[in-house]
């Protein structure tokens, strides 16, 4: 696991770490010392530790006129032991929100399972960005870890889905992959409860 970095292509774009708005404003980081883990396994030092055991994560890029955010993260989804969506909503989103994001796009590929607890976060996440005009989005869910979530009911909160997995997102420009994932996530809003 060491050897996965969050993707860095768009680093020249924006920086959370440069973001006075961003929760992660401030942080530095090392390219030699290793010390946040996923159980006994190092990560790579450019991850964001939010607080989770299990979960880490990286802003990769935020449009602040336009409403939205991408955010990849790596580790377990662990609710039913850690709470992690608490941590990752209070921590992360709640932060983002205050600054007018309202649509998330999650990149999920590198989340190796979902433990789940009860809805609660998810629903008042997915109404808070109804509200402003928002959605949450998954993309490139792993199949076991998207059965997961979908026996978890997330689907009604989240836009996930085989359509929204192989994107091959690093390829794209962030602006480019925003409007391709906004368009889908439109044309498919009759299908979900939410």
């Amino acid at each position: 696991m060491h050897d996965i970095e969050p993707f860095y292509r768009w680093c020249g774009e924006y920086s959370a770490a440069e973001d006075p708005k961003s929760p992660f404003y401030g942080r530095e980081y090392s390219e030699f010392v290793f010390s946040n883990t996923v159980y006994n396994y190092f990560i790579h030092p450019q991850w964001d530790d939010f607080g989770s055991k299990t979960l880490y994560t990286k802003i990769l890029y935020t449009d602040y006129d336009k409403g939205y955010t991408i955010i990849e993260c790596i580790g377990e989804w662990n609710d039913c032991l850690y709470n992690d969506i608490m941590l990752f909503k209070q921590g992360i989103i709640e932060v983002m929100e205050m600054h007018g994001i309202s649509k998330f796009i999650l990149i999920l590929e590198n989340v190796l399972s979902f433990h789940r607890s009860d809805d609660c976060y998810y629903e008042e996440w997915a109404e808070e960005t109804r509200e402003e005009g928002g959605w949450i989005c998954t993309v490139n869910l792993l199949d076991h870890v998207m059965r997961d979530f979908q026996d978890a009911h997330l689907d009604n909160y989240l836009f996930m889905g085989p359509e929204l997995n192989g994107i091959p997102w690093r390829k794209f420009r962030p602006e480019y992959f925003f409007e391709r994932i906004d368009e889908m996530v439109h044309n498919s809003r009759p299908k979900m409860l939410y």
